[in-house]
């Protein structure tokens, strides 16, 4: 995990003096899209779930603020999810 100590989570504070991944969580890279290079924690998440990805708000998608965008793992590389398009 030490090439990821350095990234950002999704969700984490802009005022966060450590807006990184913490010991003992389970990331996974989003890439692509409005979030690409984002840490995404998902500790404690099922099988199913990490199989489905994520509907993740943010404001700098297609849609701005209230928008949400699709992220879904990487059939060749499950650890990074890959941007598959905005929603309102």
């Amino acid at each position: 995990m030490d090439e990821l100590r350095q990234r950002r989570v999704y969700g984490a504070d802009h005022d966060d003096p450590d807006p990184g991944p913490r010991p003992g969580h389970a990331y996974r890279e989003l890439v692509g899209g409005p979030l690409d290079g984002l840490l995404l924690d998902v500790t404690g998440w099922s099988g199913a779930q990490l199989g489905e990805g994520a509907v993740l708000v943010t404001e700098i998608g297609s849609y701005g603020p209230g928008g949400r965008t699709l992220y879904g793992p990487r059939a060749a590389d499950p650890s990074r999810w890959d941007w598959q398009g905005d929603t309102p």
